[in-house]
């Protein structure tokens, strides 16, 4: 489902509305909820926006879809940008946050991550976590996550998490992998700003090529998927 609204601000809001929606429902349901969080400048107006929702956030585990290899105070940090915007004004339970701990070298830190995933959510063998929501952004090239075209691992399924070499910008990162993308229970894609609108267009449009166009993943195979959208990226979709 595409959601459009004349700018990133309204975008911003509905998917806001609609990420605390989802995990009101998972704690009604199940108790708890987890949600698996990405960065961007998007965040900056989301982040503030969930952190004032009457959330029940001692129930609420917070993961992170994609990370820089970076410490946890660098200003590239989304762990970091997630704690001034979310984690600090929501009082999130720091028992409830579950950080990719990417100043280990990368590898390490993606089997770490991997190792807190299966504890978390205790899948049965060879099952994947089943997050409530996966909140996600997508680059002008048509990444998601930290699974950029041409990346390998956009073909394994099986996986939870890896590290990632992105030679463009000649830096690490630890990402979730497709597999845990695909077993969500929502998918909620927040993309704004005209420089979205052709790679927007040939993920809804093109045939299906997820190492050329990564986001397509989720539009092909998410289970509930939305998309939240301002004019300007969605100019080029009917």
């Amino acid at each position: 489902m595409r959601h459009r609204f004349p700018d990133g601000t309204r975008a911003a809001a509905a998917c806001a509305r609609s990420i605390v929606s989802a995990l009101e429902q998972s704690i009604a349901e199940r108790g708890r909820a987890a949600i698996a969080l990405s960065g961007g400048s998007t965040v900056k107006q989301l982040f503030p926006l969930l952190a004032a929702a009457p959330v029940a956030w001692d129930r609420v585990h917070l993961f992170w879809v994609d990370e820089r290899a970076v410490p946890p105070t660098h200003e590239q940090s989304n762990y970091r940008l997630a704690g001034e915007l979310l984690i600090g004004p929501a009082q999130v339970p720091l028992s409830n946050v579950h950080r990719i701990h990417s100043e280990l070298p990368p590898s390490e830190a993606a089997a770490l991550y991997t190792a807190d995933l299966r504890q978390h959510f205790a899948p049965p063998e060879s099952a994947l976590p089943e997050f409530d929501l996966i909140h996600l952004g997508m680059g002008s090239d048509a990444h998601t996550a930290s699974l950029f075209p041409g990346e390998p691992l956009i073909e394994d399924r099986a996986g939870l998490a890896a590290a990632a070499y992105v030679p463009k910008l000649e830096q690490w990162r630890i990402t979730l992998l497709p597999g845990v993308l695909i077993a969500a229970r929502r998918l909620a894609y927040l993309a704004v700003g005209a420089d979205k609108a052709e790679a927007l267009r040939s993920v809804l449009r093109e045939p299906y090529e997820p190492l050329r166009y990564p986001a397509q993943i989720g539009v092909h195979h998410g289970r509930n998927v939305e998309w939240f959208l301002d004019e300007p990226a969605a100019r080029l979709i009917p």
